[in-house]
Order: C-alpha cells, then structure tokens, then sequence
C-alpha cells in the first residue's frame, strides 16, 4: 500500500482527529497535509507501518505541535497534544489512545462534515470546505467541480478558513436539532464528494472508487440519523442509482464507456433496488426537491433495458422540473442532452448554445468539459463535421484527467478521419 492509498482510505480520520485536538480547521488541515508529506519522504525508505492511519494521527499531532509554538497560540492545547505524541515508539507503533475504527472516529469525522456547514459560511463556501477538508481533494479539483479558476478558489477557500476561525465555529459531534438545520448543506456537500469520485479531475483514473463509497456510507449515516427528510433519502437513492453503474463506465484500459454503450448486465442490481427504494421512501413524505428528482432521473436509466428504451419524454420532463426549481448551467446542461433524445440535434444544439458561457449562475461553462463534448456531439450529427472537431479540441484543453483527454484524442481522431474522407470524395 503507497501514499497515495492511505491518503485515500485515512484522510477523512486524520483530520476529524486532528479539528478535535487542536480546535482550529487551518492548523489541522497543514499539520495533515505535512504528515503525508513526511509519509512520502519516509515510507519509500522505512517502509509502510503497521498501521499507518496511526502513524498520520501521531505525526500530525507533532507538526500542530510546531505550528502552535510558531504562533503562539492555544498554547493550553499544547501539553495534552505533546503527551499523545509522545506515546509513539522508535519503530513507529501507534499511541494507544488511537481509535482509527469506533464510535470516536465516527463521531469527529460526523463532527467536521457538519461544522464544514455551518450556517456562518456561505453555501460556495460550505461545498468547497467539505470537499476540502473531509474528502482532501486538491484546489484544482474544487475549482473544476465549481466551474471557476483555480486562484479563485484558493481566495474562497482561504476566506473560508478564516470565516471558520473568526466566528470560532465548533467542530463538536451534532445533536439531532443541529443536524436538522443543516442536512441540506451536509447533502450538497456529500453529492459533492461523490460527484468528483465519480468523475475525477485529475490523476490518469476517471473514476475513484473510495470517495463514492465514502459519500454513499455518509448518506446513509444522515438517512439513519435524520430519516423523516426526504431530500435525505433522495440524495441516497440517487447515490446507490448513480454508483450502481461504476463496474460498466470504463473499459480494460480505464477509458470512458458512454452509456449508450455500456453493458447493462454488470449493473449492480442490488444496488439498484437499494436506490428504488430508498426513492419510493423520498417520494412517501409527498415533499419534492431537487436530490429527489435527480434520483428519479438516475432510476429511468437505471430501470430501463436498453438505452434506445429509455424514457427520455419523462428524462426531459423531469429535467424541465428540476431546471425551475434549481437552475443551473450543469441541469442545463443534462436537459438539453435530454432534448436531443426527443426532439433530435438541432433542439439540442439550440437548447446548448442558450447557456451563458459565463456568468453567476452558469460559472465557467466554457471551461466545462462535457458542454463542449455535448456539442460535439450534435454538431457532428448535424453534419456540420469541422465545428464538431472545434469543439472537440476544445473539450480537450478543458479536461485535466488524463484518460479523459485519451478517449477524447480517439474521438477526435475518428472524427478527422471522417473529414478527410468527406474532403477526398469532394
């Protein structure tokens, strides 16, 4: 097991323990981040410790130690960290206070997912720190999930933390009555996470298991925990909906299987009856919104036998719903693909052009990968082969995973070929 496998599997738990012991949401994510850099320098050479969740918590607690001492402040946090610190043995064997597995773990991890959402915190800003800080993404990845540029989300990140510190927010474990207050950012910041375990936006895999299983053991947690909130439920149903799908996206070589083309019969079918009836729950408490409605759509695809059999008219229908209630470039964006499997590619090309290439609600849909592949798309079957290219170059300058930008590469390849085919007949 490497670095970058322990990052995944301890980064949620380093953190959590760390907010718990320091009290301060910066401090915690630095002395998190310089733990896994010491790992990097030292694992290659010493080898992977037994149990290296213990070994983080531990090296974490001396580098908040230093930081404190550098700034001077919550020096009375100091003594109890250097005792649990100190416990470590030479041969790296974890303090016995180090509870990677129970209720305490549970708890702080419950605790900063929460306290990422407090209502002191604007929604941008309650999204972008959990992704942070609950699931480590990296500023790049936070600013492709947001559509904006990477140096504006450092500014949004870093005026959060100090919003955090500032208002001296708490990352104590949530009674029921706080939970109720929040659900609905914990839900926007978990379909977050999954969103970018789904489809990563960096690394050379599109897809990262671990972080939508993540989100999905979190969704059911806050189902358990809040079960009469029906956007709680629908967000689980889309989630089981959604990942159910995970073993048919990518090819042997990890490249992207579009849908139309995907072999249905690796769905996970219990998964899929997991989501429907989490989704027939959702629909008991006759409340709609918008998690609902998205699992509704994820359960037409889920449920139907073929591509060509899917319900699109209910698909567009659906979509039309979910655009008034919440709209945004990326409903946009998956309505106008609905469109198309209606109304055909000129409704769809015209459905895609309509979205503001930038501005407050849409964000950067310009530097948006897959509005670009849409258009592809249509353009190509309009026969209007050379804006179908332009587009795809495009979409490739957008894409910042590296199996992306290879399947792209073939599209476009295909593509041109096409094209050169067409030019030799003229």
């Amino acid at each position: 097991m490497g670095v970058a496998d322990v990052f995944r599997a301890e980064w949620p738990r380093l953190v959590a323990t760390l907010v718990r012991d320091v009290g301060d949401l910066t401090i915690a994510d630095d002395s998190a981040q310089d733990a896994f850099i010491e790992a990097s320098l030292r694992w290659p050479t010493d080898g992977v410790p037994e149990r290296p969740g213990a070994w983080l918590i531990t090296t974490g607690r001396r580098k908040a130690i230093d930081q404190l001492r550098r700034m001077r402040r919550f020096e009375d946090r100091i003594p109890m960290l250097a005792a649990h610190a100190a416990t470590v043995t030479a041969d790296g064997t974890e303090p016995a206070d180090v509870d990677l597995d129970g209720e305490q773990a549970l708890d702080d991890q419950l605790a900063l997912l929460v306290g990422c959402c407090h209502p002191a915190l604007s929604p941008e800003a309650q999204v972008a720190l959990t992704l942070r800080i609950v699931a480590g993404l990296s500023t790049p990845q936070i600013a492709r999930a947001f559509l904006v540029s990477e140096e504006t989300m450092t500014r949004r990140l870093t005026r959060a933390k100090a919003k955090v510190r500032a208002a001296r927010i708490p990352f104590d474990p949530p009674n029921l009555d706080t939970l109720a207050e929040r659900v609905s950012a914990v839900c926007e910041g978990l379909s977050s996470i999954f969103t970018e375990g789904h489809a990563r936006a960096t690394d050379t895999a599109l897809t990262r298991g671990d972080l939508c299983e993540e989100a999905i053991w979190l969704a059911e947690l806050l189902s358990t925990l809040v079960p009469t909130d029906p956007e709680v439920a629908g967000l689980h149903a889309l989630l089981l909906l959604t990942d159910a799908r995970r073993a048919s996206r990518l090819d042997r070589h990890g490249s992207p299987i579009l849908l139309a083309d995907q072999d249905r019969t690796l769905w996970d079918q219990p998964m899929i009856a997991r989501g429907l009836a989490e989704l027939a729950r959702a629909h008991s408490f006759q409340r709609g919104g918008p998690f609902q409605f998205q699992a509704a759509i994820a359960a037409l695809h889920a449920t139907a036998p073929t591509f060509e059999a899917t319900d699109w008219p209910a698909v567009l229908r659906l979509y039309d719903v979910l655009l008034r209630r919440q709209p945004s470039a990326l409903v946009a964006l998956n309505r106008a693909i609905a469109v198309d499997h209606v109304h055909g590619p000129a409704a769809a090309l015209a459905a895609l052009d309509a979205i503001p290439l930038a501005d407050d609600l849409a964000g950067d849909v310009d530097g948006y990968v897959y509005f670009h592949t849409a258009r592809a798309d249509v353009l190509a079957r309009l026969d209007r082969l050379d804006d179908a290219a332009a587009a795809l170059d495009r979409a490739i300058e957008c894409s910042t995973n590296e199996s992306e930008r290879s399947f792209l590469r073939r599209r476009l390849q295909d593509l041109n070929e096409t094209v050169d085919l067409r030019d030799n007949r003229n």
